[in-house]
């Protein structure tokens, strides 16, 4: 197949930043691109050859944006996965396929494969709705503290909550979900999977989080992790096993817990490139975005090791602020070394809105680590 300035049609659901970013390597590609968002203001919108208006949840919008072209893939969970089946069955190439997102979009379904795949994760209890939770602390079949995550629809620290008291779970929508054991972690890691449509498999280092306290998003990826080798290995080795669980196409985000007696557990995946892979632009040989395209288009992968150390820093939308974004002290963090803003071109700001990144790379990971805190302290995403 044909993929460089050709007529093959490569179709992307959702125009976030996720996609816009994809979008940079199908343009340097020469890939023609056709994107299927709900909103005109979509950072995509620019940067792709067709853009479509549509709701993502909507099955005649997916499908029939979907007859159009050749290979279909996504940078959301939230899209309407019967569309995406009749889509494979009509002969579009999906990845990753409708089987693995509809897995892995209910996180009762995914705990569930996790636990019938002997991969292992945190145990937990399955809800109907969050109402009966009480019912199963009274009974002894559940005990505090423990995290609430609704089973659908919950991202960067929407749908989730440390349940610390009975009065934690006032407020809480009455939704089906899970109760999962509090893991005391000592640190959150991510592997990022690369599997292309031939069974070539590739991993990029492991990375390290360190969360914010408060908002539950990440506000550093560091990579490499600063762990030992052989925790390393044993982190790649658990993703490299859920990889071939779920026999995906494309990236997988494997998301884990290092627990106080250093085992490795998951917390949860991601079938698309994600906010642990960012830092993989600046630092790697290949960014997770072309390795996304290698894979779902069956090219040979590239290399994934890094060049340099790598952190990222999220911008997110300060407390406070909301309407048309404004950046503030760019200028300033531009100013220091190894220092690379990416603006996701979201015109409205609003408190903890993911809304652009800033990569920091240099040789001395300790040093670039010193400088992600310092364009944390700089850069504000305020409003008008």
């Amino acid at each position: 197949m044909n993929y460089f300035s050709s007529d093959f049609k490569l179709g992307i659901l959702g125009g976030g930043q996720l996609g816009k970013m994809l979008l940079n390597d199908t343009r340097k590609f020469d890939i023609y691109t056709c994107v299927l968002d709900a909103s005109n203001e979509a950072p995509c919108k620019i940067a792709s050859n067709e853009f479509h208006l549509g709701d993502l949840m909507d099955y005649d919008a997916v499908y029939n944006f979907g007859k159009q072209v050749d290979v279909l893939t996504y940078e959301i969970e939230n899209v309407n996965t019967n569309a995406l089946e009749a889509l494979e069955k009509a002969g579009v190439k999906v990845y990753p396929s409708s089987k693995t997102l509809k897995t892995i979009q209910n996180k009762a379904k995914q705990k569930l494969f996790y636990v019938d795949h002997n991969l292992p994760t945190a145990p937990f209890s399955r809800f109907a709705y969050t109402s009966e939770i009480e019912d199963a602390l009274n009974h002894g079949g559940l005990s505090l503290p423990f995290v609430w995550k609704s089973t659908q629809f919950g991202y960067d620290g929407t749908g989730v909550k440390i349940v610390k008291s009975v009065a934690d779970l006032d407020g809480l929508p009455n939704v089906e979900c899970i109760a999962e054991t509090l893991v005391p972690f000592k640190n959150e890691l991510a592997v990022i999977v690369a599997r292309n449509v031939s069974g070539e498999t590739k991993t990029f280092p492991v990375v390290e989080m360190e969360f914010h306290p408060e908002a539950n998003q990440v506000e550093y990826v560091i990579c490499p992790a600063r762990i030992p080798d052989a925790i390393a290995k044993k982190a790649i080795d658990v993703a490299l096993k859920t990889s071939e669980a779920f026999n995906h196409v494309g990236l997988l985000a494997v998301e884990m817990f290092l627990t106080q007696d250093d085992t490795i557990l998951i917390n949860e995946v991601a079938p698309r490139p994600h906010n642990s892979g960012h830092q993989t632009i600046e630092a790697s040989y290949t960014s997770q975005f072309e390795q996304h395209l290698r894979a779902i288009l069956n090219l040979p992968l590239g290399r994934t090791d890094s060049k340099v150390g790598g952190v990222m820093v999220n911008l997110v939308g300060a407390e406070g602020f909301s309407g048309n974004v404004v950046y503030q002290n760019i200028d300033a963090i531009m100013n220091l070394n190894g220092v690379t803003p990416h603006i996701y071109g979201k015109k409205q700001t609003r408190p903890f809105r993911k809304m652009g990144h800033v990569t920091i790379v240099n040789e001395d990971l300790n040093e670039a680590r010193k400088v992600a805190e310092q364009v944390k302290k700089t850069i504000k995403v305020i409003s008008e």
